[in-house]
């Protein structure tokens, strides 16, 4: 293997000098630099990152967490992300917690011993507090993704779900629907309050009273209960309608009313937060969607600056729009 002293004694250079030049460092002449790196190239040498990471104490790696690969809005999330990382020169390592806390704590020591720059950290809910506490005690910075958590202050990229969820329950009101169900994810996630918070809103700003037997906490990994859904349509007055927390949410909503025999949107509208996509599921869902590809790509650029110490000393608050998409899951409530 080539090392720096063999370029060092065929450049008639010091060791320290080819070590400035692999790592853009010091005061070197540039005909010295053009020097040093034609040998380099001629004798096809391979910088050894591990020592380079030891002596610059940075490894060129971050961290993405999320909770569900699955999620169409995560998998374009960590798109984005691995664009921005590359463009700027870092390689990101991924991870799965599975809205997991146990494996998320797997995931927080595994990047411990990996000495990553920095995370772009989703956690799985408010009990997250201690993982990120680990990686402030070791000095990895982090950036929190789409949802916060209580009591750490840092640098945090998310959307508007109070707002976002307002929108959609506002066009279900104009559609006519008076008797509108929630179906949300637990409520230990800080996206999941803040979409019932915009929900409540919602229907206090139409004159409607928030029905709390309308209202159901569940998981946003997927809608399993069966049950629970069968009781929201035995009411004595059942919902015309039903927001889905997350988009995961309503596929299983719409695949357990098909199941029922009731039709989507003629007897039930179903309308969610996040969009699928190509989603196979007949009609397309009324969403409101997020920028999940800025989501990535703006995490990593604000983590990045906070490694390399070029941004402010205080955090920085980045909230994205989110946008109402009108499709074939809602219509006007049944009449009768």
């Amino acid at each position: 293997m080539v090392t720096i002293y063999d370029i060092a004694k065929q450049a008639n250079v010091s060791a320290m000098t080819v070590s400035k030049v692999i790592n853009n460092t010091g005061k070197i002449s540039e005909k010295t630099r053009s020097r040093v790196k034609k040998i380099m190239e001629e004798m096809n040498y391979v910088p050894n990152s591990m020592a380079r990471s030891l002596v610059l104490q940075e490894t060129k790696m971050l961290s993405l967490l999320i909770p569900d690969i699955t999620n169409p809005f995560f998998t374009t999330v960590a798109r984005g992300a691995e664009d921005a990382a590359m463009r700027l020169g870092y390689k990101l390592l991924f991870g799965n917690s599975d809205e997991s806390l146990a494996k998320e704590k797997e995931y927080v020591d595994m990047i411990l011993s990996t000495r990553v720059d920095g995370v772009l950290f989703s956690a799985a809910s408010d009990l997250s507090a201690p993982h990120l506490q680990t990686l402030r005690t070791h000095r990895i910075p982090f950036v929190l993704l789409d949802r916060a958590v209580p009591g750490v202050d840092c640098d945090t990229v998310s959307g508007d779900s109070k707002e976002g969820a307002r929108k959609l329950v506002e066009h279900l009101i104009r559609l006519g629907h008076r008797r509108i169900a929630i179906v949300n994810g637990s409520l230990a996630v800080s996206t999941a309050r803040e979409r019932l918070a915009g929900y409540r809103e919602a229907l206090k700003l139409g004159d409607l009273e928030a029905d709390e037997s309308l209202i159901l906490e569940m998981n946003y990994k997927q809608f399993a209960d069966e049950d629970a859904l069968r009781r929201l349509l035995a009411l004595p007055e059942p919902p015309t309608a039903v927001f889905a927390g997350n988009n995961f949410i309503a596929v299983g909503i719409i695949r357990k009313l098909l199941e029922f025999g009731i039709r989507v949107p003629e007897q039930i509208s179903v309308v969610c937060f996040d969009d699928l996509g190509a989603s196979v599921i007949d009609p397309f869902f009324t969403v409101v969607s997020q920028p999940a590809y800025q989501f990535g790509a703006m995490g990593i650029q604000l983590l990045v600056e906070r490694i390399k110490g070029t941004t402010t000393p205080d955090w920085k608050k980045i909230v994205l729009p989110s946008e109402l998409i009108v499709r074939g899951s809602s219509a006007e409530p049944p009449h009768g």
